[in-house]
Formats: structure tokens, sequence, C-alpha cells
């Protein structure tokens, strides 16, 4: 498990994600051409508005781990 600082909205904030986590997000990132506080910023806007709706609340470790399964489960789709 490694913690890392990332800053969203300008704001410093720590998360801590295991190292296959981290390599996947990082290259989730370079696909789309964005940094990796860019698409981090973008999981934990999403991850607030869907608490907002009632949604349920979900860390943003979790909701990074969850977005990462998420964008495997769409590339195997893809494949198949």
């Amino acid at each position: 498990m490694r913690k890392r600082s990332v800053t969203i909205d300008g704001h410093r904030t720590s998360v801590s994600l295991e190292d296959a986590f981290w390599s996947e997000l990082t290259a989730l990132a370079h696909a789309r051409g964005l940094s990796l506080n860019a698409v981090i910023t973008e999981i934990d806007h999403a991850r607030a508005a869907a608490e907002r709706e009632g949604g349920g609340s979900t860390n943003l470790s979790s909701a990074l781990r969850l977005h990462v399964l998420e964008a495997l489960k769409q590339r195997r789709n893809e494949a198949s």
C-alpha cells in the first residue's frame, strides 16, 4: 500500500492505494492525455455528485479502486 499526496481543486490530500491501482490509474491518465491529478479530480467530483444524489458515501480511495475496476471491465468487454 502506498500513500501519495494529490491536489484536488487546489487542496492537497493523501490517498492510500496498492501499487497495482496506482499503476493502472497512471496508465488511464496517460491514455487520456491527462495528469494523474486531473483524473483523480474527475473521479472525486463524480463521487461527490453521487453522494449528493443519494448514491451513498464512498471514500476517495474506494472511488479510485472502483474507477480502475470499471475501466478494466470496459476494456475486457471491448476486447471480446
